[in-house]
């Protein structure tokens, strides 16, 4: 009999066996994105990973409430020191657009890249500005509980009075004192008692266009208090698993656990858990960085560090490949390792229909399934889950090679198996659009803008201006630089 689902909370820093607060039912909290720019592969890792989780104990039979926030309010440039503009109204100034419409035009990319990736939607997608009210209210609490004083308009989290009763910095491991000793007092944050105060609502200058009103004056809620107002809203204020990148555990999910201590005398969340990062040379891939590849720009190929265009599957298979709590090095050499990899899978699974069973089996397929499941109850371990799905796929080969036999018992495991394990839980399935299909697509239209930029040189302007829209009518969008062209598929 396999193992209980294991899962390794970051509070305790260990592995623990899941045991939901309600027998039968599962409250998941994710942290989703700050939709000021698309997506990139940096965001489709949490997406993957925690699709991964929802998958699995939906097979369980859990019914599960999976709810993921939009950020788009109060997620300032310089999260640290929570100073800077809002990076949403920011975008909006330099794209000459309202903040909502650049909100709903990211956000509309993102949920087709997670359906490219194949990721179920939550159940429920809260936006923290449509939050104001319950944010507002929970402030009134941690005022009303000492753990938080009003200067100038602004509300902040008196950090020093919380650890006086609980402790600030158990899920980072961060140390309040050593803090303390590290912190410098930085320009603009003289109406902090300590600099490490955090601030809960901020008070906005005449010019910031998102605002509210308050009773301690017009202004915004701090970034970390959506995610306290609307788990708690909408899964309770004790709530199962709480899921986002490890990149948030400071200060982001930190100060969510002070917040709802604070209000309530207790922490809201009983399992946390985080992925790691994707890096490329070394280093995190983020926007603030400036060094990541959008998933459309994956898709498309279009990118000087993309030697092709990779599917959205191999995408999502090159991240299952990893460990969630591992760090995935971004190649174009593991890409292509991924996408080999997946289609050996793809093309097992294809033959499965066509195999003739026979009266008995001179293969052992016994273990499969159990194997299957030790793996992914053993927190997630995804790549230990697919190592066993290849030994199912040496034995589908040899049966199809007519090297081995199956019985017609044997046979329906191994669908079950490959259906189950491949396609419920891990998510894949095949493609319309396979990477090499995607690689002639962007062949055929650099080709194309070749023919369009010698007539251009010829002063043929008729052509260039055909191609261009015929381009854009099958959706691919070009658009002209002082040394050539982008293009992007809409």
């Amino acid at each position: 009999m396999a193992k209980p689902l294991t899962i390794y909370n970051s509070l305790s820093r260990g592995k623990e066996v899941f045991e939901p607060l309600i027998p039968g039912k599962t409250g998941l909290y994710v942290c989703g994105p700050t939709v000021y720019s698309n997506a990139h592969l940096g965001h489709a890792r949490p997406a993957v990973t925690f699709d991964l989780l929802y998958r699995y104990l939906l097979h369980l039979g859990y019914k599960v409430r999976y709810v993921r926030n939009i950020t788009d309010v109060g997620h300032l440039e310089n999260e640290i020191e929570e100073s800077g503009e809002d990076k949403i109204v920011k975008k909006a100034r330099l794209e000459q657009l309202e903040p909502m419409e650049v909100v709903q035009k990211y956000l509309n990319t993102f949920h087709r890249n997670m359906a490219q990736l194949n990721t179920l939607p939550p159940c429920i997608e809260p936006r923290a500005s449509a939050h104001i009210i319950e944010q507002q209210l929970l402030i009134k609490r941690i005022l009303e509980n000492g753990f938080a004083y009003e200067v100038n308009g602004s509300v902040y989290f008196d950090v020093e009075k919380y650890n006086t009763r609980y402790r600030y910095g158990i899920l980072s491991g961060r140390n309040l004192e050593e803090m303390v000793a590290n912190t410098r007092n930085l320009e603009g944050q003289e109406e902090k008692k300590n600099p490490f105060d955090f601030a809960l609502w901020k008070k906005a200058s005449p010019g910031h266009i998102m605002q509210w009103p308050s009773e301690w004056g017009m202004g915004f809620p701090g970034w970390h208090l959506e995610c306290s107002a609307m788990s708690m809203k909408y899964l309770g204020e004790v709530f199962d698993i709480h899921g986002g990148g490890m990149d948030l555990q400071f200060p982001h999910h930190e100060c969510e656990i002070a917040q709802s201590t604070a209000a309530s005398g207790h922490s809201s969340v009983r399992y946390w858990m985080h992925n790691n990062m994707i890096t490329i040379n070394g280093q995190k891939m983020a926007r603030s960085l400036g060094n990541f590849i959008t998933l459309d720009e994956l898709f498309s190929g279009n990118h000087p560090l993309l030697d092709s265009a990779y599917s959205p599957m191999t995408i999502r298979f090159f991240i299952l490949q990893a460990h969630y709590r591992s760090t995935l090095d971004f190649s174009n050499e593991a890409l292509q390792s991924a996408g080999k990899g997946l289609e050996r899978l793809m093309k097992a699974a294809a033959l499965l229909p066509k195999l003739t069973a026979s009266a008995t089996s001179t293969v052992d397929i016994g273990a499969l399934e159990e194997n299957c499941r030790e793996a992914i109850n053993d927190d997630l371990n995804s790549p230990i889950l697919i190592a066993h799905l290849f030994d199912g796929v040496r034995i589908i080969n040899q049966v199809s090679e007519g090297l081995a036999s199956v019985s017609a018992e044997d046979l329906d495991k191994l669908k079950s198996i490959f259906h189950t394990w491949l396609f419920d839980i891990l998510g894949l399935r095949e493609e319309n659009n396979p990477a090499g299909n995607s690689e002639t697509i962007r062949q055929l239209v650099e080709l194309t803008l070749k023919i369009r930029m010698d007539a251009k040189a010829k002063k043929d302007w008729t052509t260039s201006d055909y191609i261009r829209s015929e381009l854009a009518r099958i959706g691919i969008s070009v658009k002209d630089k002082k040394e050539g062209c982008e293009w992007e598929m809409d």
